[in-house]
């Protein structure tokens, strides 16, 4: 399993990939297999955790010196367990860029979670690479917005162990924002929507280097402390508690976002999710079940009136059927099998849509 070299596993506050690689390296081992993660120093897991840089890197993620250094120390290990006792069967790559473009220099094939949006870069990228690995997309939306020609093994959500996540029926007044302080993510757009609302707004979230800007210009003239609080970063249980008695959690994205692990994390709460139809949001959330989709700022602050039809245990249960880390695992086990075998997973699934 390479994890990105950025941030260790568990994430001690805001994490994307983290939660995943924590969620599948776990249950993969659970369910018997032997897993090596690779991952940032600090980490631990029930895998075997290897650390290949002297530290961790949070303020320069995406550089290609701390990516290539983490992925080329991964691949000298792997290459050196082919040619010993042990060869790892699979890849599973989370990385990022470099470790795909780089699997067919391996004796080990590879299997690569898309967890990034396809933008015109990108794409370019994956038609020159994107046959040197089987690659998952993270949502239907993804694979529908991937280039033209790129062979998808399947579909298989990020995962969560709801059993892990309190569960609240009953909810304080409170709205909550949580994400990093980028404009896409419209944490400005929530604290117009909240204002609609008559309601708090908690926001959440790390701002991370060249947010520092937005942040100040557009999120800290309006934090007072009572209608809106800027809560910083948070992790652990401090995270789930102001999601599971938070009244909704809103979601006024205006970008693709590929998944959007809050989101389910909230439902696994019991927590309606209020979301701008754009991206995964339009799977995740079904709109007047487990939350609201809606155009704009005013309709999600419309929205907020109606939050009393939505059963908090409604929620939780459609996260378990969909995306407990249990089915996820499972189906990524199906296409390491298939990789390792020499081929692409190609049977369909009704719930996790493991299909090309």
């Amino acid at each position: 399993m390479l994890a990105p070299p950025w941030i260790p596993i568990p994430a001690p506050g805001y994490g994307g990939i983290e939660p995943v690689v924590e969620q599948l390296c776990r249950q993969l081992v659970a369910n018997g297999n032997a897993v090596t993660l690779f991952a940032a120093p600090g980490s631990h897991s029930d895998a075997d955790v290897r650390s290949l840089l002297a530290r961790c890197h949070p303020a320069d993620i995406g550089a290609a010196l701390y990516e290539a250094d983490h992925i080329a120390g991964a691949m000298a290990a792997i290459d050196a367990a082919a040619h010993g006792d042990s060869p790892f069967d699979v890849v599973h790559d989370h990385s990022g860029f470099t470790a795909l473009a780089m699997a067919d220099r391996l004796e080990t094939p590879m299997v690569q979670t898309l967890h990034g949006p396809f933008t015109e870069d990108v794409s370019r990228f994956y038609r020159r690479h994107g046959h040197k690995a089987s690659l998952v997309a993270i949502s239907r939306t993804q694979r529908r917005l991937a280039p033209a020609g790129l062979e998808i093994a399947g579909v298989i959500p990020n995962p969560i162990a709801v059993d892990e996540w309190p569960l609240h029926r009953s909810k304080d007044d409170y709205l909550l924002w949580l994400g990093r302080m980028d404009e896409v993510k419209g944490p400005h757009r929530a604290i117009q929507a909240a204002r609609l609302a008559g309601r708090p707004l908690v926001i959440a979230g790390p701002i991370q280097l060249g947010q520092e800007r937005f942040f100040a210009e557009e999120i800290e003239p309006h934090v007072d402390g009572t209608s809106v609080i800027y809560v910083g970063e948070i992790g652990g249980v401090v995270k789930q508690r102001a999601i599971a008695e938070a009244s909704a959690l809103l979601m006024p994205i205006r970008w693709p976002e590929p998944f959007g692990m809050v989101m389910i994390e909230a439902l696994a709460c019991g927590t309606p999710v209020i979301a701008f139809p754009e991206g995964a949001a339009c799977e995740i959330v079904v709109d007047g079940v487990n939350g609201f989709l809606v155009a704009d700022e005013e309709a999600m602050a419309a929205a907020v009136a109606d939050l009393g039809s939505i059963d908090a245990a409604v929620c939780r249960a459609g996260v378990a059927q969909r995306y407990d880390v249990a089915r996820v695992t499972a189906a990524y086990e199906r296409v390491y099998r298939a990789t390792a075998a020499g081929g692409l997973f190609a049977s369909p699934s009704k719930t996790l849509e493991v299909a090309r």
